[in-house]
């Protein structure tokens, strides 16, 4: 059985630039493994004209190497894009052509495995290597490494108000699959306060004069929160501010994680500003059946199979007033959320824990008692703050990693790059 340096699991941006950082390493020897066939990006909301909200240099590579034959910019050259994207002056690329350009980096990869269901991972304390289960079309391969990369990603999260709800409802990550059944009912409620909820409802709302649905838009949030997006906000994602969160107390760590979600959860403010004027011009005619409900939390629902009928349980935050919706369609834009995946359990000893149950990322990012053993991308926004699910620092994330396996700093890692200062001065 072969041995690796290195086995990835999952096979997202992170791990996916983890994959075409590592490639030119000559004492790298790596494997990655993902259960889907193919890689796809965030695949059931690749809305025609959805954008992403960082620009084209967070990529899978750039940030750590701008000469990497795997950036964002060497793709759209092969293509014959360049130019095109050149004319159009945005430096913030389509989702759709995010996808594309995942999907054209992994095909240049020889150690990528796709269709394998990773089912186990143990530890074997003679070799000091970690054995990774997976079936593949119903068989079981196995292999070995001395390092883990964990990046399975965080699952689709439903509220606990919707718990053991049986019906036609869709979390937004499967939007697109089922639009056109949406399209078809007489009435749709978006729940959910983030940039895929504003996405869709934006989506539905260009389609309501064609399909005549009734249109309803529901967040707990007391306004539809733009993305911060100012310089100084932005100095935020950085490694100064990394080395700053990560020394916190834990329990401040937490506090700050709570308040700080609209600094990456917000909605574009060209789209806040899109869907008002789309608002207005569907107007014209006559007003628009369509609801905006803010400050309204969901506390349960109700399914009428008979009807096809969700009737929502709601309550006014502020007015403390409870009251319902009855809908047909349901979309919960509701976000996500990690869980140490299953295939862990045998190692649950090996992983280390914090205070709130979560696992405890090293500022190197591992989260196994050695420190070195296993990494985890992405899922740490309680221990790297903000950084942790922004692309454009998964570049850097990745260079500390490669810095742990090989032991050599291959890809220069920044080490202060803001103007402003968070903590006491030394």
């Amino acid at each position: 059985m072969r041995s690796y340096d290195v086995i990835g699991i999952g096979l997202g941006p992170y791990n996916l630039g983890l994959a075409c950082l590592t490639a030119p390493i000559a004492e790298i020897d790596a494997l990655f493994l993902e259960a889907r066939d193919d890689v796809s990006w965030h695949p059931g909301m690749l809305l025609e004209s959805s954008r992403l909200q960082t620009p084209f240099l967070a990529d899978l590579v750039t940030l750590a190497d701008p000469t990497s034959p795997f950036s964002f910019l060497a793709y759209l050259k092969e293509i014959g894009r360049l130019y095109p994207f050149y004319i159009r002056e945005s430096f913030f690329p389509l989702r759709a052509e995010y996808d594309a350009y995942c999907r054209w980096a992994a095909a240049k990869l020889p150690n990528l495995r796709f269709g394998h269901q990773v089912s186990t991972v143990e530890y074997d304390p003679t070799s000091e290597q970690y054995v990774v289960t997976a079936t593949v079309g119903g068989d079981t391969v196995t292999h070995r490494a001395r390092h883990l990369v964990l990046g399975t990603g965080t699952p689709p999260y439903l509220p606990e108000a919707c718990a053991g709800l049986d019906s036609d409802a869709v979390h937004n990550s499967r939007y697109l699959e089922h639009r056109d059944a949406l399209r078809a009912k007489r009435s749709i409620t978006i729940v959910g306060s983030g940039q895929s909820a504003a996405e869709i409802y934006h989506d539905l709302l260009s389609d309501i004069g064609t399909y005549g649905y009734q249109l309803n838009w529901v967040t707990r949030s007391p306004r539809f929160f733009p993305l911060e997006y100012t310089k100084l906000t932005l100095e935020m994602t950085s490694p100064d501010y990394v080395d700053y969160f990560h020394a916190l107390p834990e329990q401040t760590r937490y506090d700050l994680e709570a308040e700080q979600k609209g600094l990456f959860k917000g909605i574009s403010a060209d789209l806040v500003n899109d869907i008002f004027d789309l608002l207005y011009a569907t107007s014209v005619p006559g007003p628009v059946n369509t609801r905006l409900l803010t400050n309204t939390e969901l506390t349960g629902v109700d399914h009428d199979r008979s009807t096809g009928r969700h009737t929502l349980r709601l309550r006014h935050v502020e007015q403390g007033r409870e009251h319902t919706l009855d809908t047909e369609g349901l979309v919960l834009a509701t976000g996500y959320r990690y869980q140490v995946p299953a295939f862990c359990d045998p190692i649950r000893d090996r992983l280390r824990f914090d205070a709130h149950g979560r696992l405890d990322v090293a500022r190197n990012y591992s989260v196994d008692h050695t420190g070195r053993g296993i990494f985890l991308q992405n899922g740490g926004t309680h221990t790297h703050s903000i950084t942790s699910p922004d692309l454009g620092m998964g570049p850097y994330r990745n260079s500390w990693i490669i810095r742990e396996l090989v032991g050599r700093e291959v890809y220069p890692i920044e080490k202060s790059i803001t103007f402003q200062e968070f903590g006491v001065p030394a």
